[in-house]
């Protein structure tokens, strides 16, 4: 639920669950579900200064373990060639270039090296660009967030929490395991480790830069100088105090720590400028509103340079010729960059339907890696130059999709019920007939400023590709709310949640019967998050829908409030608490229009999750219980907001398949029914 750079997670799941569905010809139509969970990913190419080579991440499925892994490849950029850089157990990432060019730093969870390693704790490594063994360099005991060289390629950066202190152990020791609410936190904190001339000298002890309990530290980065370290840090780490997050610097020499900026709302990734005189972020900029307005990026003494932006702006990094960000457009994404001192923005990248992300630089800023697709394309890392785009592919993921016949992904568009337009990627089978009518299934995205794109990705917890193999019509609306649409755009369902969502939702799929296109009585609608919040709106509104699936929805505002570990979202997009304004989150509610349901529901929900507590899900299950309304609730056990191990995720996908294939194609349920429950002795 919490508003962060917009981009949507791409779902699916499976039919027959022995093979693949066949299209006419006998071949493969669609991956089955455990094919799609294997689909490989390319993910955060970093170029190296020189701009010969890429090493990007590459995730894999392992069963056995029961984890999705990555490992770390290299390409060169000029024949594309590319080979493994990493394959040790478990996972490698987050890999850094030395300015140098002669070694990557990056993460790793693997059995440590180090004597008193913990366990399953990521630890920083390095290993020479032209491959050999990686050696690790630190055993800190809560593991390792994040780390960046210095410009000198001898020290390294990197944040870690803090243990566990005495006090609390002793305590622990003496009463057992409880948590006080807002107060046991441990703050994470800035490092450094030098490293020796001498690859075989032995390691010298990480030098802790800041400390205390007055803050928590976020993201970082060095000075050109290598002298200091700008960095955004909160008053603790829990979300609801994101809106203290500030800008700091610190003097290695001496680590003073200076507060230079300090807004009302969050301000982040601090970016240096080349000469080391400023500093770009981003900020709320004061907003009240945060949560759906307008980031901004701001340099030098503070001032706003993307002022005449409409839409939030993703600082990249600060070069010779311009300040460079990423944004949304639409179902696009883009690289740009800003003039600091005319505050003139230009697009750099090519098409203008250009799906592209995790940009990283050669040190001279002529040439730029990064991760894209165009539409009914599979992402790949590409390399181009900056000034005349014209991309390389590195990578070819897109050789899994041979013989599956994917569904045909485009953007459409039609009117909400107060005249607002709104998009969404319709998925059409490949012999897509306008004179049949098909069964509609509606994916609704999480967010609400998720996005979804007409780009192919591996299908998660909804098998898309399966559904339209099967002969549906899938759409994924970009109702209000959605990023990349604007502010205004974004605003629209403030005070308005779940009522305006779902008026564009349905108007989606009047949309769709009108152009004669969807068969009337066999409709379905899904989601995760507030995709799932949604759905249960449509359980609880419509009548129009067959069957719906809630993935982690909320049910109820006044439950989520009291329970959530993000209160902010709800305060500022219903603008009151539950105690200011009671009306407003019964309006809100999908529970409140109980009453009106009758759609059997499927409900799906993480057993710890804190951004949309357990509470919402059986509140409506009993709900929807005690109306007679079919229910089924499955508990995901040990799991958060998302439900990230392949075997769960395979869990996820199989009950959607089953539950649709049973209510929009009649077919017979492969297990007996939940007990509908008796409603004698209640009210009417």
């Amino acid at each position: 639920m919490m508003r962060t750079m917009r981009l949507a997670t791409m779902a699916a799941i499976l039919w027959p669950l022995a093979g693949a569905a066949q299209s006419s010809a006998g071949a493969p139509a669609a991956p089955t579900i455990d094919q799609s969970l294997e689909w490989k990913n390319p993910y955060k190419p970093q170029i190296s200064p020189d701009g010969r080579r890429i090493v990007y991440e590459v995730q894999r499925t392992n069963w056995e373990e029961n984890a999705f892994e990555r490992d770390l490849w290299i390409a060169d950029a000029a024949t594309g060639e590319t080979h493994q850089l990493t394959q040790a157990k478990k996972s490698s990432s987050n890999a850094a270039w030395s300015r140098d060019g002669k070694s990557i730093a990056f993460l790793s969870d693997r059995p440590g090296q180090l004597s008193g390693s913990p366990a399953d704790k990521k630890q920083i490594y390095v290993i020479a660009a032209d491959g050999g063994e990686a050696r690790q360099l630190t055993k800190v005991e809560t593991g390792v967030n994040n780390v960046a060289w210095a410009p000198d390629s001898r020290r390294i950066a990197f944040t870690a929490e803090d243990p566990e202190p005495k006090a609390l152990k002793d305590r622990k020791e003496r009463y057992g395991e409880y948590q006080v609410v807002h107060s046991d936190y441990m703050m994470t904190h800035l490092w450094t480790i030098d490293l020796p001339a001498d690859p075989t000298a032995a390691l010298p002890e990480p030098k802790r830069v800041t400390e205390g309990s007055d803050f928590s530290v976020g993201d970082f980065s060095w000075s050109p100088d290598g002298t200091r370290i700008a960095f955004s840090a909160q008053r603790d780490p829990d979300l609801i105090s994101s809106d203290t997050r500030d800008i700091y610097v610190v003097t290695l020499a001496d680590h003073k720590v200076k507060k230079i900026v300090a807004t009302p709302g969050p301000d982040s990734n601090p970016m240096w400028s080349p000469d080391g005189k400023q500093i770009a972020y981003q900020t709320a900029n004061g907003a009240k509103y945060y949560y759906y307005l307008n980031g901004k990026a701001e340099g030098g003494a503070p001032q706003v340079l993307t002022d005449g932006f409409d839409e939030d702006p993703e600082l990249i990094a600060w070069g010779p010729d311009g300040i460079y960000f990423g944004a949304l457009q639409k179902t696009s994404a883009h690289l740009f960059r800003l003039n600091p001192a005319t505050h003139a923005i230009e697009r750099l990248s090519q098409p203008e339907k250009l799906d592209a992300f995790s940009f990283t630089f050669s040190r001279d800023f002529k040439t730029v890696a990064y991760r894209a697709a165009l539409e009914n394309e599979y992402p790949e890392v590409y390399v181009t130059g900056v000034s005349a785009w014209q991309p390389k592919k590195i990578t070819t993921m897109d050789e899994q999709l041979k013989g599956f016949r994917l569904a045909h992904r485009e953007v459409i568009s039609w009117n909400s019920s107060d005249g607002t337009r709104i998009e969404g990627v319709l998925h059409k089978p490949a012999d897509f007939d306008p004179k049949k009518k098909y069964p509609l299934l509606v994916v609704i995205h999480g967010g609400p400023t998720g996005i979804d794109m007409p780009i192919v990705s591996a299908d998660r917890y909804y098998p898309i590709e399966r559904f339209v193999a099967k002969g549906a019509l899938v759409l994924r609306p970009n109702y209000r709310g959605s990023a990349g649409y604007g502010e205004k755009f974004r605003a629209l369902n403030v005070r308005n949640l779940g009522v305006g969502d779902y008026a564009d939702v349905i108007s989606g799929v009047d949309h769709l019967i009108a152009r004669g296109w969807v068969d009337k009585e066999r409709v379905g609608a899904m989601g995760w998050s507030q995709g799932g919040y949604i759905s249960a709106f449509i359980t609880a509104s419509s009548d129009r829908f067959k069957a719906v699936s809630v993935g982690a929805g909320i049910s109820d505002w006044m439950t989520y409030y009291a329970n959530t570990d993000i209160t902010p979202f709800t305060r500022q997009y219903l603008h009151a608490t539950p105690w200011d304004d009671p009306e407003i989150y019964r309006k809100t509610s999908p529970v409140s229009y109980i009453a009106k349901a009758k759609t059997p529901t499927l409900i799906q929900h993480g057993e710890n999750d804190r951004r949309v507590p357990i509470p919402n899900a059986y509140e409506l299950r009993e709900a929807l219980e005690d109306k007679g309304v079919p229910v089924k609730m499955v508990v995901y056990k040990g799991f958060g907001h998302g439900i990230n191990k392949p075997k769960q995720q395979r869990a996820v996908m199989e009950e959607n398949d089953k539950w649709f294939a049973q209510y929009i194609w009649g077919e017979k349920p492969t297990e007996k029914s939940p007990p509908e429950k008796s409603t004698a002795g209640t009210n009417p």
